[in-house]
């Protein structure tokens, strides 16, 4: 026994040898690259795909959408050009007392027909001046109203407030 010599290789022998003996019999190719397997690469879609569901559904939700089924209005044109004449202001002051004062004049009375013929006076021959209320902010809302009242018997319709602005102290 100790002089068994091996058996001759034969060319089957040496392709199971080579490429290995698979359970079905048939032969695969051996890795001569130890540790180093080579797996296919793919790319993942799955994960981009959520993240542009995403961003499609914030922009849906923040999108803000015209509504052109609104009003269809075509606004009339005008000339550019400035009027050589502005419109007479008078001015129409009340203060705290419920004293009038038409362009400086004092009132006898602050009854709407005394307010009325001051205000025809102080327009003269202009038509429809523009009435400027100046109420003092402690005023009552009747003396306001009495203006306004005093404007609409005279023929008057356009009518303002003066106010004074506000300013916040700066910190």
């Amino acid at each position: 026994m100790g002089d068994e010599t091996p058996p001759p290789i034969t060319h089957h022998s040496l392709l199971i040898t080579l490429f290995g003996s698979g359970s079905s019999g048939l032969g695969y190719p051996m890795n001569f690259q130890r540790g180093r397997r080579r797996e296919e690469l793919e790319i993942n879609l799955i994960p981009m795909i959520d993240v542009l569901l995403v961003i499609l559904i914030f922009l849906m939700v923040t999108t803000t959408f015209s509504q052109l089924a609104e009003l269809q209005i075509n606004l009339p044109t005008a000339s550019g050009e400035q009027t050589a004449e502005k419109p007479l202001a008078i001015n129409v002051i009340v203060d705290v007392g419920g004293r009038y004062l038409v362009n400086g004049s004092m009132l006898a009375d602050g009854s709407v027909a005394a307010i009325a013929l001051g205000l025809k006076r102080a327009a003269g021959d202009k038509v429809d001046p523009v009435i400027v209320i100046n109420a003092d902010a402690k005023a009552t809302h009747q003396s306001v109203v009495n203006i306004m009242e005093a404007a609409r018997e005279s023929g008057y319709s356009h009518i303002t407030f003066a106010t004074q602005s506000t300013t916040r102290p700066k910190n």
